[in-house]
């Protein structure tokens, strides 16, 4: 019989909560250490945790006992500690690791432009050029190497994790053609040329992102000869007609960044044409903490916004597009399925 622990009562819950920087920084902590990795399939001792990492043992029992707290490793009776599910997922070797993502969401500029949230929240517009002097991804390319290292290892294991989900979604046997906007290295659209054997896409994004395409789609790649790589502002044009438009986790800068690349796709299609929008939304999902924090956090560092259900259809349907479903793709994201019409 399973038994569900009682919600904390609320002063309880209030000073967790606005403690919740340290469990983060905790995560954090124990990543950078190397603490996920150094554990194995069986229990440890401090001290011998501690020798491997390099770490004192009475303060690494301290990090281990406020993550064990949160159901990020687990200490057992006789002291020692081992993995949890949770703790599993920090590990390099994983094959659903969100160790990057964790440094990602705690890199050094958020915990600077966390404590002016209400500032954002007032005037309505990010806030991280007052703090950097630059704004985000060229503060991020210019003077923060290593923090854009972690951004581009985080969304790349995210992209490689929500690909094998897009491609079970999707039925493209009618399709010949699919072209991915805004995809980055294209994983999405690696995986769906694998499952359709038939299929020809073609990878638009900028020109700094395509050339660092997935190794399948470049020359010489197993998928090369169905690919065509385009270097290009999808918000300026879309020089691709295809069957299938894909954007995914694209429209959540301004409004007038969304419409012009809306605009852009319905000036490329043919009617009849297929336009899938992959989103995560902040109501009517299961990660809806996890979306809400990530909606916040766009709107200090570019101004940006997660949607809800509501606000994609009204800028989809404002695009002159048909909404035919929406459908879940997994925990985070949504599809909405469009149709260019005639």
């Amino acid at each position: 019989m399973t038994t569900v622990e009682p919600a904390p009562p609320p002063p309880m819950r209030l000073r967790e909560l606005v403690f919740g920087a340290a469990c983060a920084a905790a995560v954090r902590a124990a990543v950078r250490l190397g603490v996920p990795d150094a554990l194995d399939d069986h229990p440890m001792t401090v001290d011998d945790l501690a020798a491997a990492v390099k770490t004192q043992p009475h303060t690494l029992r301290r990090l281990l006992r406020a993550l064990s707290c949160q159901g990020v490793f687990t200490e057992n009776p006789d002291g020692t500690f081992e993995h949890t599910e949770m703790s599993r997922l920090l590990r390099e070797d994983d094959p659903h690791s969100l160790r990057h993502i964790a440094l990602w969401c705690t890199e050094p500029w958020t915990w600077s432009v966390w404590p002016l949230l209400d500032e954002a929240v007032r005037s309505g517009r990010d806030v991280f050029e007052d703090v950097h002097g630059q704004e985000f991804f060229p503060y991020l390319n210019e003077s923060a190497p290593e923090s854009a290292h972690v951004f581009n290892r985080a969304m790349t294991t995210s992209s490689e994790q929500s690909a094998r989900d897009v491609a079970l979604l999707l039925d493209l046997e009618d399709a010949s053609s699919v072209v991915d906007i805004g995809g980055g290295q294209g994983h999405v659209l690696a995986s769906l040329l694998e499952k359709h054997a038939h299929l020809h896409g073609t990878l638009l994004d900028l020109p700094g992102v395509v050339e660092n395409a997935d190794p399948r789609l470049r020359e010489g790649g197993a998928l090369a000869g169905r690919v065509d790589v385009v270097a290009g502002d999808c918000r300026e044009a879309v020089p691709v007609q295809a069957d299938v438009y894909i954007i995914k986790n694209v429209l959540e800068w301004d409004d007038d960044s969304t419409r012009r690349a809306l605009a852009s796709v319905r000036a490329a299609a043919r009617p009849g044409a297929r336009v899938v929008v992959i989103e995560n939304l902040v109501d009517d999902t299961p990660s809806m903490r996890f979306t809400t924090a990530m909606d916040l956090l766009l709107l200090l560092n570019v101004g940006g916004a997660k949607h809800t259900r509501q606000s994609m259809v009204d800028r989809l349907t404002a695009a002159g597009l048909v909404i035919d479903g929406v459908r879940p793709v997994n925990a985070y994201l949504h599809a909405f399925e469009c149709t260019v019409p005639g």
